[in-house]
């Protein structure tokens, strides 16, 4: 007699973790338990890395002070400088958090408290030195690149889909000039800061993920032309996806009614 397949398999639970997932940049100031920290660091510390090189380091920031810093220094450098290059699109294509007049922008630098309100920040950081450990290849341009950003990218990944795994929330903050960053936590030059990312309990509910679905993007033995997109359309989907992304934004941030 067949055995029936049970309920809900391994498969099931990762993908649901994976679909529940959502950057939420509102998130509660209420304190996470530190074992839950720990288990967040102990499943990234596992993620994938060019010959087991293993680049990366972690920086657990509770300090109110260094939590206001960090974000200060977002906003007068890493924030200004997103959004004058945003300025290079149309309106209707700037990114979302950045579809407001340099008047918003600067009055939400006034009062924004931001990801400095979230209990707890990792910053990721990545040890370019390491990654000698594996092939040469890896190495083609300088310290900073391929199997360091790779490994320390799977590590993200694998923190953000534990947070969810344990009903927290995490948001991902990109570094485009990383200095004053690495200033305030005292980090050494040849160390890299690659994202910070805050973790806490979600302050709104985050919206439903959409995807496009597989077809549109799979492909079998060679490349499917019928499935190539010309300049017209990318353009045409870019419209489409701002129009989709501004709603999870604005709920991401204030909830339904912001």
């Amino acid at each position: 007699m067949a055995v029936a397949a049970p309920a809900t398999t391994e498969y099931d639970l990762l993908l649901d973790i994976i679909k529940r997932r959502a950057s939420v940049r509102k998130l509660k100031p209420d304190p996470v338990p530190d074992e839950y920290i720990t288990k967040i660091l102990e499943a990234a510390h596992w993620a994938m890395s060019g010959a087991n090189s293993q680049p990366w380091e972690f920086i657990v920031v509770k300090d109110p002070q260094v939590k206001k810093d960090l974000f200060q220094a977002y906003t007068d450098i890493n924030q200004d400088f997103i959004f004058w290059m945003e300025q290079q699109r149309e309106f209707e294509l700037r990114h979302p958090s950045y579809q407001l007049t340099h008047d918003e922008a600067v009055m939400r630098q006034r009062l924004d408290q931001g990801w400095s309100q979230a209990p707890v920040l990792i910053a990721v950081l990545g040890d370019g030195r390491r990654q000698w450990g594996t092939v040469m290849g890896a190495m083609t341009y300088d310290r900073g690149q391929t199997h360091l950003t790779d490994g320390l990218a799977n590590a993200e990944t694998l923190i953000h889909l534990t947070a969810k795994s344990l009903g927290l929330s995490t948001q991902h903050v990109t570094i485009h000039v990383p200095d004053p960053f690495k200033r305030i936590l005292g980090v050494p030059d040849l160390i890299r800061l690659h994202d910070i990312i805050p973790v806490g309990y979600a302050d709104v509910d985050p919206m439903p993920g959409v995807r496009r679905e597989l077809g549109e993007f799979v492909h079998h033995d060679r490349y499917e032309m019928s499935k190539y997109m010309t300049n017209e359309q990318v353009i045409e989907y870019l419209y489409s996806l701002r129009k989709k992304t501004i709603p999870k934004y604005r709920q991401s941030y204030a909830g339904k009614e912001g």
